[in-house]
């Protein structure tokens, strides 16, 4: 089987470098925080990441995890979902894996997905009302299949 090589750097390469420039330096926590945020699929809060890095041995308090997100989010480099859970969630800022979330309102699993007509239709209603639409996001709430049972 072919085996693929990623085209141009990781977001963590794209994230290290951006922070260098803005005069950040990749201390341990950053580096931690960018390289889990990295293997996401989708977004988490900031709980979510301390305990994380907690289990592989990395001890990050959370006040720290607080700051490297704010640095992330300052320029661009993640995105801060809010689901209506009442806490912040973040995810890396990947236009090329734009999507949104299905939140159970029951027992508040999150289930990210992508749909292209859903982005059709956006993309309708900003040349229907003359709006330059720079991001987006969509959060739809109901009930997951186990809780529906």
């Amino acid at each position: 089987m072919a085996q693929t090589t990623p085209v141009g750097p990781s977001w963590a390469d794209t994230a290290s470098a951006r922070l260098a420039d803005a005069g950040y330096r990749r201390g341990g926590a950053r580096a931690a925080v960018i390289d889990l945020l990295d293997e996401q699929a989708c977004a988490l809060t900031a709980y979510d990441i301390e305990a994380a890095l907690r289990e592989h041995g990395r001890a990050v308090g959370r006040a720290s995890v607080y700051r490297v997100l704010e640095e992330l989010h300052e320029l661009g480099l993640v995105t801060k979902v809010e689901l209506g859970q009442g806490q912040a969630r973040y995810e890396p800022a990947r236009p090329e894996h734009h999507h949104h979330h299905l939140v159970c309102d029951t027992c508040g699993a999150i289930v990210p997905f992508h749909d292209d007509a859903l982005e059709r239709a956006i993309a309708a209603l900003s040349r229907r009302v003359d709006f330059d639409v720079a991001e987006h996001e969509i959060v739809l709430h109901g009930a997951c299949a186990d809780c529906r049972n």
